[in-house]
């Protein structure tokens, strides 16, 4: 045999090596390519799958805000329809079923997003807002007060599943934004969660408008439950691509899934705890009661309201308060994440005041005082409603982003829920014009928690503060593997000299 045959020989004995290689169970080849993340997954596919998780996002999140924002008009309409049976404390029970299972949710999923990986954190929130949702359209009771019970259940598993998107989605997005737009990854982040969350509101109430005219007011028990159902037909239509999404590249290099120093974690990240934590509590202590109420506090202020007018100026109220979130994402590169937020806190002194002190003239005036309300909740949206998502995702590493999102977005929906157990008493023994008046002090404790406790976050690459955390953990004494699959390493490997010189717990101490 020739030199030339012998060589033809070797390179076809080499391609089927690589056929027999190439189609292994398991094996996954990826042509040549510079700017991929890793031999396992192209630059191309990584790519397609940021732009697909913050699409995704984006309408996931509307379904969570319909769903948070649904009770507003079922609140009235059930009112109405259940006069006897639907007491106050019947009111609360059904309204705090979500705010309860967004508590858990958000808990729950927010540390499995940090152990198990992003998508498998956002298939199972998706899954339980679907089931939530069906057992809600299907609500039935021996009683009138079982169908309640019944509808209490379901709401809090479609919390449970709301709740978990805020951690799940918000820092995949998040990650993803970052890889995909960096230099925008504010204003995209925005743009994918606060607006479609704020967008549920008057989205709520057009379907509710819709189904009511289509059903009639003598068929109210239709409307609600086609209201529920259709809070299902959104995470439906993103179900498969999140199914084939990828975790960003920033969680495969630095999750943490085995031995969480959370004692470490305290110590370097209470400062930004406390201020996530406490300023997500005073905007959902205000914000949440007022949009669960916003249609009662309507139809008590328009003399003889029909259920279709109350319906239409809450339509008119949600409207006025969604500009904010546009002028807050313009805002947030601009004027800083943290001076936004004040700014939206100073909305609530501003407008809260102006309404608590002038209210028996205002509220006689029903297009003034849906103007004045509006641009409240609208400094809700421009400030903390835009920034604690954006603040909460920028301000942790990627090993702990999800469950540090989490615990500040439950303590937030904590004060949702006293805010709604409280909002009653207070109109009752206080009047109405108190619960403005309460929104005013919330938005000077807000400024205050703000300004002293948020990290003025400017919007750099976030692989600087997982590297900075990364060098933090290794000076600290930890020693274990960070990452997943195709970039998993130990902690203490690949750490530039430079970082781990400047590493300082964010409260001010060096170690």
């Amino acid at each position: 045999m020739s030199s030339g045959d012998e060589r033809i020989s070797d390179e076809e004995g080499q391609l089927r090596d690589y056929e027999k290689t190439a189609g292994a169970p398991g094996v996954v080849v990826v042509p040549e390519d510079p700017a991929a993340p890793s031999k396992l997954v192209s630059s191309k596919r990584q790519r397609l799958s940021d732009i697909f998780t913050i699409i995704c996002a984006g309408f996931a999140l509307i379904s969570d805000g319909y769903q948070n924002n649904l009770m507003t008009m079922v609140n009235v309409l059930f009112r109405k329809e259940y006069t006897k049976q639907y007491t106050s404390a019947v009111s609360t029970q059904v309204s705090n079923a979500l705010l309860i299972g967004e508590i858990f949710g958000q808990i729950t999923i927010g540390l499995t997003c940090d152990y198990l990986g992003r998508k498998t954190a956002i298939v199972v929130t998706t899954a339980m807002i679907v089931v939530g949702g069906v057992l809600a359209t299907a609500a039935h009771g021996v009683t009138i007060l079982g169908m309640f019970w019944m509808i209490t259940i379901a709401r809090g598993v479609v919390g449970f599943g709301t709740g978990g998107e805020y951690p799940a989605s918000s820092t995949s997005a998040s990650e993803a934004a970052n890889e995909h737009t960096l230099a925008n990854r504010g204003p995209v982040f925005i743009l994918v969660t606060n607006l479609p969350l704020s967008f549920g509101g008057p989205l709520a109430v057009m379907v509710f408008l819709i189904v009511l005219s289509a059903a009639g007011e003598d068929h109210l028990s239709t409307v609600w439950r086609v209201c529920y159902g259709l809070g299902c037909v959104l995470p439906l239509t993103v179900f498969y691509f999140r199914i084939k999404m990828l975790n960003s590249k920033l969680y495969r290099r630095g999750a943490i899934k085995r031995r969480v120093p959370y004692g470490l974690v305290l110590r370097y990240y209470w400062r930004s705890l406390i201020g996530t934590c406490g300023a997500w509590f005073l905007y959902d202590f205000v914000t949440f009661p007022n949009g669960v109420f916003s249609g009662v506090i309507i139809s008590s202020v328009v003399k003889n309201s029909s259920l279709k007018s109350t319906a239409e100026y809450q339509l008119l109220l949600g409207s006025i308060a969604l500009p904010g979130v546009l002028i807050g994402a313009w805002l947030c590169n601009r004027l800083g994440r943290k001076n936004t937020m004040m700014l939206g806190f100073s909305g609530y002194l501003v407008f809260g005041l102006i309404i608590g002190i002038a209210y028996d003239k205002i509220s006689k005036i029903v297009p003034l005082f849906i103007v004045f309300y509006g641009l409240m909740l609208s400094s809700g949206n421009l400030g903390p409603g835009d920034m604690l998502g954006l603040l909460s995702s920028e301000s942790y590493a990627t090993a702990v982003r999800g469950t540090c999102y989490g615990i500040s977005a439950a303590v937030g929906k904590a004060g949702a829920a006293i805010g709604t157990e409280a909002f009653t008493p207070i109109e009752t023994n206080l009047g109405k014009r108190w619960t403005f008046i309460v929104a005013a002090i919330c938005g000077v404790l807000g400024i205050l928690v703000t300004f002293f406790f948020v990290k003025d976050v400017k919007g750099d690459d976030l692989a600087n503060e997982d590297e900075l955390f990364r060098a933090y953990l290794v000076k600290g004494g930890w020693v274990g593997e960070m990452g997943e699959e195709d970039l998993k390493s130990f902690a203490q490997e690949g750490i530039p000299p430079a970082i781990t010189e400047k590493v300082t717990v964010h409260g001010g101490e060096k170690i």
